[in-house]
C-alpha cells in the first residue's frame, strides 16, 4: 500500500504552516465576528484530520479516477444550480446536515486533480493544436456554470489556474507568447465592450465595482465604499495595530465600517489590529506555504505530481494576490477570500484537502534535493 513512500519526506513544516496560518484565521475571524467562530473551528478540525488522512493516500491511484473527478465537479456545480440556495443575489450554496457547503471551491481542487491526469496520459501531444483545444473544451464547462451562479471570482481564479496548469504542464513558450499577445489586446477590447451601458453580459454590480476601481472618488459613498474604509483601517494600524479585540473607539472595525470583515475584507482587520508587522506575518506564512508546494512539485515523481503541487500553489498565491489587491484598492473588488484565514468552511477544507494531495506527492517524490530538476 505504501511501496515507494518515503515516510522520512513527510512534511511537517507545510502541516504545521498550514494550521498556524487557519489557527490566526480564526483568532481574526473571532475579532471581526466571533458568531462565525464555532464552524470554521469545526472546519479546521474537519480539514486537518482530511489532510493527513489523504496525504497517505496515492495520488497516482486518485488519478486513475479522472473522469470520474471531472464527472463530479460538474454534477456539484449542475447540483448546485437546480437546488442550490441563493443568498447576496447568488446561487451558490446547498445545506447539508445544517452546514452550507460552496461545491465552487471543491471544484477548484478537483479540476486540478483531474488536469493532472489528464495532461499527464496526453503530455507527448500537450502542444499540438487537438490537445489543447481539448484542454480548453474541458475547462468551459465548469467554467460556465460557476459564471451562471453568478460569481465572477471564482470563475477568474479558475481560468487562472487552468492557465497555470497548462503552462506547467508543459505547454510551449512559443505557445504561451501567442496567447499572450491574442488575450490582452482580446481583453482589453471585451472590457471595454461589456463596460457599455447597453451590453448586460455581466451584472450591473460588476461593472458598478470596475468603476469604483478606476474612479474611487466618485464612489465613496457607494461601490467604494468598502475598499476605502478598509485602506483606512490598514492605514491606521500603522507599524504594530491598534491590537487584537481592541475597544478603540477610533477603530474602523469596531464601528462597523468595514463590511465582509470575517470574509472578503479580514485582510482590512489584520491591518489595523496588527499593523504592517501583523500584516507581513500573514503575507509571510501564505509564501512560504506557496514556495513549499513549488519546491515539492520540482520534485515531483511525474507530471501529475508537478500539476497537483504547482496548481495548488498557484492556488494560494493567485488568490492571496487578488485578495489583498482588492482590499488595498490594487484591484476591482471580487469577493474573494484569503486562503486559510477568512471565514468560509468548505473553502478552507477544500484548501486542507488539497494541501493533503501535495503532502502525497511529496512522500512519492525521488530521492534528492529540493533544488535539483526543473518543471
Amino acid at each position: 500500500m505504501f511501496e515507494g513512500y518515503n515516510f522520512k519526506k513527510y512534511d511537517i513544516l507545510l502541516v504545521l504552516l498550514c494550521a498556524g496560518i487557519s489557527l490566526l484565521g480564526i483568532v481574526f475571524i473571532n475579532s471581526a465576528n466571533e458568531s462565525y467562530v464555532k464552524h470554521q473551528q469545526e472546519g479546521f478540525i474537519m480539514g486537518l484530520i482530511l489532510m493527513i488522512v489523504i496525504s497517505f493516500i496515492s495520488y497516482s491511484f486518485v488519478l486513475k479516477f479522472y473522469w470520474l473527478i471531472y464527472a463530479v465537479s460538474i454534477g456539484l456545480l449542475v447540483v448546485v444550480k437546480l437546488f442550490g440556495d441563493s443568498g447576496g443575489g447568488a446561487q451558490r450554496w446547498f445545506e447539508i446536515a445544517g452546514i452550507r457547503f460552496q461545491p465552487s471551491e471543491l471544484v477548484k481542487i478537483l479540476l486540478i486533480l483531474f488536469y493532472a491526469a489528464f495532461i499527464m496520459k496526453h503530455k507527448e501531444n500537450i502542444n499540438t493544436v487537438r490537445m489543447i483545444v481539448a484542454c480548453v473544451l474541458l475547462i468551459i464547462p465548469p467554467t460556465a456554470l460557476i459564471f451562471n451562479q453568478p460569481d465572477l471570482s471564482t470563475t477568474i481564479m479558475v481560468v487562472s489556474v487552468f492557465c497555470l496548469i497548462m503552462f506547467i504542464g508543459g505547454v510551449s513558450w512559443k505557445v504561451i507568447g501567442g496567447a499572450i499577445l491574442i488575450g490582452v489586446p482580446s481583453f482589453i477590447l471585451a472590457l471595454r465592450y461589456l463596460m457599455r451601458d447597453d451590453v448586460h453580459i455581466i451584472k450591473d454590480y460588476h461593472k458598478g465595482r470596475i468603476l469604483a476601481w478606476l474612479y474611487p472618488d466618485e464612489y465613496a459613498s457607494t461601490e467604494a465604499y468598502q475598499t476605502l474604509n478598509a485602506m483606512t483601517a490598514i492605514g491606521s494600524g500603522q507599524l504594530s495595530g491598534k491590537g487584537i479585540n481592541n475597544n478603540v473607539v477610533a477603530s474602523v472595525k469596531n464601528g462597523n465600517f468595514i463590511s465582509a470583515a470575517h470574509t472578503d475584507f479580514i485582510f482590512a482587520v489584520i491591518g489595523e489590529e496588527t499593523g504592517f508587522v501583523g500584516c507581513c506575518v500573514v503575507i509571510g506564512l501564505l509564501f512560504l506555504i506557496a514556495i513549499i508546494c513549488i519546491l515539492i512539485a520540482r520534485r515531483a515523481k511525474d507530471v501529475g505530481g508537478q500539476i497537483i503541487a504547482g496548481g495548488m500553489a498557484g492556488l494560494i498565491g493567485i488568490q492571496t494576490f487578488i485578495n489583498i489587491g482588492v482590499v488595498t484598492g490594487l484591484l476591482p473588488n471580487t469577493g474573494l477570500t484569503l486562503p486559510f484565514v477568512s471565514y468560509g468552511l468548505t473553502s478552507l477544507v477544500s484548501l486542507f484537502i488539497g494541501m493533503g494531495f501535495v503532502l502525497n506527492v511529496k512522500l512519492q517524490s525521488p530521492a534528492g534535493e529540493y533544488f535539483e530538476g526543473e518543471f
